[in-house]
C-alpha cells in the first residue's frame, strides 16, 4: 500500500505526490462541492449551513510546482493508494489533536483509540460509525421520516388496486380473500428501515451500545416505527435507498443520514464503493471543528 501523509494549510512539492497519482488526478483543483458526488463523505455534510466551510473549498490546489492544502483534514483512498491529511499541530506519527477535536465535537465515548496502528481503511470506517449518532440526532429533530409506500394485502377488506397475478397465486381455489395493493403514508418505509439496519449493525459491534447511548431515545423511536424490519432484507433495502432519496428540502438532514448509512452497511462487504476505480474517504473541515469545540 502506498501511503502519503500531509498536513492541512501547507505547501508540498508536486513530486511528493508521485506515488498517489491516481488520487491526486481525481481531487486536485476540484472543490468539495464537486467531490460530494464521489464516494467521499464530507463533514459537515450540510455545507450551506456551515459558516466556515464552502462548496468552493479545495482539498489540493495547484500553485506553480506545488500543491496547497486547505482547512480540510481526513483520509482518501483509491486502489492501493492512501492520502492522510493531518492537523498541522500534530507531532510525530500520531495526530492526537485531530482525534481530541473529534471526541469533543462528536461527543462519542473514548472506547476506541483512533491513533492505534489500525490500517487507514479501518480508521475511516470507524470514523463513519462514530458520525452516525450525530447525524441520527440531527435528522430526528425533524421527527421520523414519513412517505408513501405500497403495501400488499390479502384479505376480504378490498381497499386498493387488485393484484391479479398475486391473487391467482395465493387464492386458488378461491376462499373469499382478495390480493390488492394500497398506497399508504407510513413511517415504516425504505429510509427508516435503512436506519434500523444500520442501528442493528452497530449494536453487533463490541462498542455498539456505548456508541448509541447518547441517542437511545432516537433509536427507540426508529425501532418502534419499523415494525416491518427484517434482517434478511438488508441488501434489498440498500438498493432501494440508492434509487430513492428524500426530495423535499425539509428532510435534507435525512439525505445526509441516508448516505452515511449506505456507506456503513456497504463497507461490511464491499470496502467503500463499487469497484477498484472508485475513490473513497472522509473529510472534516478543521475550522468548523475548532469553532464547534470552542
Amino acid at each position: 500500500m502506498k501511503l502519503l501523509k500531509i498536513k492541512d494549510n501547507q505547501y508540498e512539492k508536486k513530486e511528493s505526490f508521485s506515488e498517489v497519482a491516481s488520487i491526486v488526478k481525481r481531487v486536485a483543483d476540484k472543490t468539495l462541492g464537486n467531490l460530494q458526488n464521489e464516494g467521499i463523505f464530507v463533514f459537515p455534510e450540510c455545507m450551506n449551513d456551515a459558516k466556515d466551510i464552502t462548496r468552493e473549498q479545495f482539498i489540493l490546489q495547484s500553485y506553480n510546482d506545488k500543491y496547497c492544502t486547505g482547512n480540510v483534514m481526513g483520509f482518501l483512498g483509491m486502489e492501493s493508494e492512501r492520502i492522510v491529511i493531518e492537523s498541522r499541530f500534530s507531532v510525530g506519527d500520531k495526530d492526537y489533536f485531530f482525534q481530541y477535536l473529534l471526541e469533543k465535537v462528536l461527543d462519542y465515548p473514548y472506547f476506541v483509540n483512533l491513533c492505534t496502528d489500525m490500517n487507514q481503511d479501518d480508521m475511516v470506517y470507524h470514523l463513519l460509525l462514530f458520525l452516525f449518532p450525530y447525524y441520527l440526532k440531527s435528522a430526528m429533530r425533524k421527527g421520523p421520516f414519513k412517505t408513501y409506500i405500497c403495501k400488499k394485502y390479502n384479505d376480504r377488506n378490498i381497499n386498493g388496486v387488485i393484484d391479479i397475478a398475486r391473487h391467482i397465486r395465493l387464492n386458488t381455489p378461491f376462499i373469499g380473500n382478495v390480493s390488492y395493493n394500497q398506497r399508504e403514508y407510513s413511517f415504516d418505509n425504505y429510509l427508516m428501515k435503512l436506519i434500523r439496519h444500520t442501528i442493528e449493525y452497530i449494536k453487533g459491534k463490541s462498542y455498539g451500545y456505548a456508541l448509541l447511548k447518547n441517542v437511545k431515545d432516537e433509536v427507540k423511536l426508529i425501532v418502534e416505527s419499523t415494525q416491518g424490519y427484517c434482517a434478511s432484507e438488508r441488501r434489498t433495502i440498500i438498493e432501494e435507498n440508492k434509487k430513492n432519496k428524500p426530495s423535499h428540502a425539509y428532510y435534507h438532514e435525512y439525505r445526509s443520514l441516508q448516505k452515511l448509512c449506505i456507506m456503513i452497511l456497504q463497507n461490511q462487504k464491499h470496502r467503500f464503493g463499487l469497484g477498484n476505480r472508485r475513490i473513497y474517504g472522509i473529510l472534516f473541515d478543521g475550522a468548523w471543528l475548532w469553532e464547534e469545540y470552542i
